[in-house]
């Protein structure tokens, strides 16, 4: 049913990655030259695949297992584009002009923990099934 919890986080996690778009700036370093942009194949690449994993992942609420595969592909994508900017960040020398280095650096975490609740409650949804069954 799509009225479930871990089908709220799913989305949730869905809109983080589509902010993470919107408004992920493009950090450059001392000398103004772009270090991350956010029209980078790779960088565009995995937050679109993330929002695809998720949507299917949303509208595939009858399959559980699928759905729990689905999201754990979505968390690796969402590492993948973690180490992505994390090594981008640090490839920058010292300060950039202005003293932060983007916080959409977060926002993959934020939908890793949102994908790792939603995995949670899947489980449970499946383990009260099994139970349901074995009560047959």
């Amino acid at each position: 049913m799509l009225q479930r919890i871990q089908t709220v986080y799913i989305f949730v996690s869905a809109l983080v990655m589509a902010g993470l778009y919107v408004w992920f700036p493009n950090i450059t370093d001392e000398a103004g030259t772009v270090v991350i942009a956010r029209d980078e194949y790779l960088v565009f690449g995995l937050v679109f695949v993330s929002i695809a994993l998720a949507v299917i992942s949303i509208l595939s609420f009858k399959k559980r297992q699928l759905q729990f595969v689905l999201n754990r592909l979505n968390i690796i994508s969402n590492f993948v584009l973690l180490g992505v900017f994390v090594y981008r960040s640090l490839k920058i020398s010292g300060e950039t002009l202005v003293s932060e280095k983007g916080i959409g650096v977060l926002l993959p975490i934020i939908s890793i923990v949102l994908l790792v609740l939603a995995n949670k409650a899947i489980k449970k949804d499946e383990d009260l099934v099994k139970s349901v069954d074995r009560l047959r």
